[in-house]
């Protein structure tokens, strides 16, 4: 069973370049007044793999989203709440592609497993069912 202690630390191996922006986020709750709050940290991480998609450096992505398959079956239910809200639905949020000029969110449909696709789809189900007020401006 995976715990969300060993949720992070995962990602990270699966794509060391994220490492330096884990540190200075650990760093902002360096105090330890707070712990770091996890959903946050996976949106950094989904932005962090949206920037590498756009600049073409995808050679972790195989590793990612087999880290990503795994937090889905054998997280807790935490990891696995986690791995899903906080980032196949972060990688799905079109705010995040705002500055993005060829990375779109489909492209990372093809590196996902068969139980996080069956989430990715789930997800697209349910903001479906949502009327959105916003325009993409």
């Amino acid at each position: 069973m995976i715990t969300k202690f060993k949720m992070l630390p995962l990602l990270i191996e699966a794509c060391p370049s994220f490492q330096a922006r884990w540190e200075d986020f650990l760093a902002e709750y360096a105090d330890g007044e707070v712990e770091p709050p996890l959903y946050e940290a996976l949106g950094d991480y989904a932005r962090h793999l949206i920037d590498l998609l756009e600049h073409d450096e995808t050679s972790c992505f195989v590793e990612v989203f087999e880290v990503v398959e795994r937090l889905c079956l054998h997280g807790d239910s935490y990891v696995q709440g986690a791995a899903i809200i906080g980032l196949l639905e972060s990688l799905q949020n079109l705010f995040l592609y705002k500055k993005a000029k060829t990375a779109k969110r489909e492209h990372f449909e093809a590196y996902l497993g068969v139980e996080s696709t069956i989430c990715w789809k789930a997800l697209q189900d349910f903001w479906k069912k949502i009327p959105l007020t916003y325009t993409d401006e």
